[in-house]
């Protein structure tokens, strides 16, 4: 059973990423901070109890539980007050490791110069909006995998899929990614 120390120190590790996660989603800042926080709520509340090393895969699922639960309340805020026409429905390598390079961040800020330090950041602007981009499978299955450091079986799990759709889903967010990336001037 996880201590209120191990609860609390894997909330504070999560939180970043998660609204991260969130925002890519959403793409509402406010909107991103509410499912975060209140992913976190479901976790302690319900399952404070369970082991230290379940925590990440419940959160994960809370997390993605709690997103679709905001897509499906905005949904029916735009149905209560739009017309009929709203209820029709819309029609290769793993080198990359987009958290390695937003820790190698935070360590370089220290030393680099401005104009170094604008276009690092122009740079990660355009690979944040070519992951936004991304069909939302996935882009869930690329932050599973590669921002939270999952492997396919608790992608799948967390995903409620296969492991089959994460691997094409992933390897499609990649080929897309490296596609968009590349076509702006980026080597990714």
């Amino acid at each position: 059973m996880a201590t209120e120390q191990e609860l609390s120190s894997f909330l504070k590790s999560v939180e970043k990423r998660a609204f991260k996660r969130s925002l890519y989603h959403t793409r509402d800042d406010e909107a991103s901070l509410d499912i975060v926080q209140d992913s976190m709520m479901k976790l302690a509340e319900h399952y404070g109890d369970k082991p230290a090393a379940e925590l990440p895969m419940l959160f994960q699922r809370i997390l993605s539980n709690t997103t679709l639960d905001w897509f499906r309340r905005q949904k029916t805020r735009r149905a209560l007050f739009s017309n009929m026409s709203d209820f029709e429905s819309a029609g290769d390598d793993g080198d990359f490791n987009l958290l390695e390079t937003l820790e190698s961040l935070e360590e370089s800020d220290k030393h680099e110069s401005a104009e170094s330090a604008t276009s690092r950041a122009q740079i990660l602007h355009q690979i944040e909006i070519c992951i936004q981009e991304l069909p939302g499978r996935q882009r869930e299955a690329f932050l599973l995998r590669y921002w939270e450091e999952m492997d396919v079986a608790e992608t799948a799990a967390v995903m409620g899929c296969s492991e089959g759709s994460v691997k094409t889903h992933c390897s499609r967010a990649l080929q897309s990614l490296s596609k968009a990336l590349n076509a702006k001037g980026i080597q990714a």
